[in-house]
């Protein structure tokens, strides 16, 4: 007589069904905290985009804004940049950051202008700086990645949308999370 040793059928479906079912619980939360950590860090980005524009026309620009990521990006002689390498490049979907792409860009403004030629800039800017600027966070796939968008200007505020991308420049009435 031999003893047989080991999981009969029955008992491997029904862990296997157990398996299933914690995994049908865990994995949506598992996405949301995966969505709220890259929101987290969008707000994180739009904050330091808005110290960096900050401490670019204070020093760099008499008072104009830097218009996109790159000029953001360049250092001044024997100085560091106004802000890290990653959010330089996270102005396009394939070098985007924690999910979301990070744009600063010309505001729409109607009363926005040239305040400093790129050439007097101390970091030899591509543009030049202007009396305005916006900066976008949107993520990669809404409802994915993250599911709302966020937006600066000069004022510091970070607003958030989630319906749609905010426009350019930021309408009266959007919400607001600082």
């Amino acid at each position: 007589m031999q003893k047989q040793e080991g999981f009969s059928l029955v008992e491997l479906l029904v862990v296997m069904g157990v398996i299933g079912v914690l995994s049908a619980i865990a994995i949506p939360g598992l996405l949301r905290a995966r969505q709220s950590g890259n929101e987290t860090s969008a707000i994180g980005s739009l904050r330091a985009i808005t110290a960096g524009e900050a401490a670019y026309a204070s020093t760099c620009a008499a008072g104009g804004y830097a218009q996109n990521n790159a000029d953001l990006g360049k250092a001044p002689a024997g100085g560091a940049a106004f802000i890290t390498p990653d959010l330089e490049k996270a102005d396009l979907a394939a070098r985007s950051k924690s999910g979301y792409t990070i744009d600063v860009d010309d505001s729409a403004d109607a009363a926005n202008r040239d305040v400093t030629l790129a050439a007097l800039t101390c970091n030899g800017s591509a543009a030049n700086a202007r009396l305005n600027y916006f900066v976008a966070a949107d993520p990669l796939t809404r409802g994915e990645t993250g599911s709302r968008s966020f937006a600066s200007d000069r004022r510091g505020t970070i607003y958030s949308e989630t319906v749609a991308s905010i426009p350019n420049p930021i309408p009266a009435g959007t919400d607001f999370i600082q």
